[in-house]
């Protein structure tokens, strides 16, 4: 490949380790942050101003079906994140220009088969997973609205990974800060002045999605370099495509799977009753705060390797995966801890029913604790990732977390009916699929296929 200005300006490339990952990870965790708000922000005040059912609609087993969908896609463009990364560490304006208007072309048609895909299935998805009759009506309405402007989702996420692949995480860090924002602002007024309900927290999500994605196209069309967006230049290129397909489908097909294996225990959930999903509702907002590091520590993972993958640096990438690995544990140490002393009145703040309450604690105390096994598997799948490499993942995916999951909630409901025994289901499969991926990233060779460049200087 051709190596231009590009390789000499990337700091992912050059400089101490541990500096360029934090440099990178904290943007990517405070924006994962606001993108959490999104939904966030709505479970409080609808759950405050509307009440425990209408919480029930809007989060846990609404929230995971729509996941289902757009999941695939976000893990399908995850693949150009990878290419556009490699091209940029090795310098190549050319192939970043191009990998860039293939990515917006494969974000545009993707999402407008979510917005119709997703419109049509909301309800049997939602009959499917057994939500309770009370909120079905709800819940649906939700799902519909969300999936109107699903296609907005996926193109600000294929704008968000452009930046990141080049590592600018700062930028989508601001573009969501002034979204959640109005999401705020526009769930006050579509719920607490229009009293539009339901139905005015989706739309108010939508709205402000279509705000971050309109700051994320005006910055990329504002630039001057090969990464600048030009309108005319958006097609699909064959090459980059199949590539980009290669990489990305065995990540949607990986988060899909992981997302049925959710809707399975969302399915037994809901069998509890209403104050049961409110209560997983609730949690499922709580606990993004461990899911924020994880998931911005595996996008930071994934772009590190990536980008010095693609300059030859191998020794750094390795060095790379092992700070991420400092990073991550320390941070979950901390919310562990303060998530099991205060969840009770982190509860408070999305709903004041006792019984609500005492189930949620439940969940977190079941849970919570084994949060630092996971960060395994993510750290290392975006390590694989950024390689190029995503089979291995989704094998060890559908076999340790959906098959073992399939099993368990087969076998054990049989003999313990309890909450605690369907939810014990997650830390059981982290286990097993963490071990599968230590094991194969110290011998599977992941880095074999390329040599180390010469000139390589080691920095921590």
């Amino acid at each position: 490949m051709e190596h231009t200005g590009l390789g000499r300006i990337n700091g992912i490339t050059r400089g101490v380790i541990w500096k360029q990952l934090l440099r990178f990870f904290f943007p990517i965790l405070l924006g994962t942050m606001f993108q959490t708000l999104y939904n966030t922000a709505d479970a409080i005040i609808v759950g405050n101003m509307l009440g425990k059912h209408a919480l029930a609609a809007v989060g846990g087993g609404t929230a995971t079906a729509i996941n289902l969908i757009i999941g695939f896609f976000t893990g399908i463009a995850s693949g150009a994140t990878v290419i556009i990364s490699q091209f940029y560490g090795a310098g190549d304006e050319e192939n970043v220009h191009r990998a860039i208007h293939n990515a917006w072309a494969l974000g545009l048609w993707g999402g407008l088969l979510i917005s119709v895909l997703g419109f049509f299935t909301s309800v049997p998805l939602l009959v499917a997973t057994k939500t309770p009759a009370d909120i079905l009506d709800l819940a649906s309405r939700y799902m519909r609205i969300y999936f109107a402007g699903g296609f907005i989702v996926v193109m600000y996420n294929i704008g968000a990974g452009i930046f990141r692949a080049f590592g600018d995480s700062r930028r989508p860090l601001y573009f969501l800060i002034v979204g959640c924002l109005s999401n705020i602002g526009l769930d006050f007024l579509m719920i607490g002045v229009f009293k539009m309900g339901v139905d005015g927290a989706a739309w108010a999500t939508v709205a402000s999605q279509f705000i971050s994605l309109a700051l994320v196209m005006i910055s990329l069309k504002r630039r001057t370099d090969c990464c600048k967006l030009v309108f005319r230049d958006i097609r699909f290129d064959a090459i980059l495509l199949k590539n980009t397909l290669r990489i990305g489908f065995p990540s949607g097909l990986q988060a899909v799977l992981y997302t049925v294996s959710n809707l399975m225990i969302v399915t037994a959930i809901n069998g509890f009753g209403t104050d049961t999903v409110a209560a997983w509702a609730a949690y499922s907002k709580i606990d993004t705060v461990f899911w924020m590091v994880c998931n911005a520590i595996g996008v930071t993972a994934t772009t590190f390797v990536g980008q010095n993958y693609g300059a030859l640096k191998i020794t750094r990438a390795k060095k790379g995966v092992r700070w991420s690995f400092v990073i991550a544990f320390t941070a979950t140490f901390i919310i562990e801890a303060l998530m099991l002393l205060f969840s009770r009145t982190a509860y408070k703040l999305f709903v004041t029913d006792p019984e609500v309450i005492d189930i949620g604690v439940l969940i977190i105390n079941v849970i919570a604790p084994f949060y630092f096994i996971y960060l395994f598997v993510e750290i290392l799948s975006g390590a694989i990732r950024g390689t190029g490499k995503t089979l291995v993942a989704t094998i060890f995916t559908v076999f340790g977390i959906v098959g073992l999951r399939t099993i368990w909630l087969l076998v054990v409901p049989h003999f313990y009916t309890s909450l605690s025994a369907i939810i014990l289901c997650y830390p059981f499969t982290w286990v097993v699929c963490a071990v599968a991926f230590i094991i194969y990233y110290r011998f599977g060779h992941i880095y074999d296929d390329v040599t180390e460049r010469p000139e390589f200087e080691e920095s921590i």
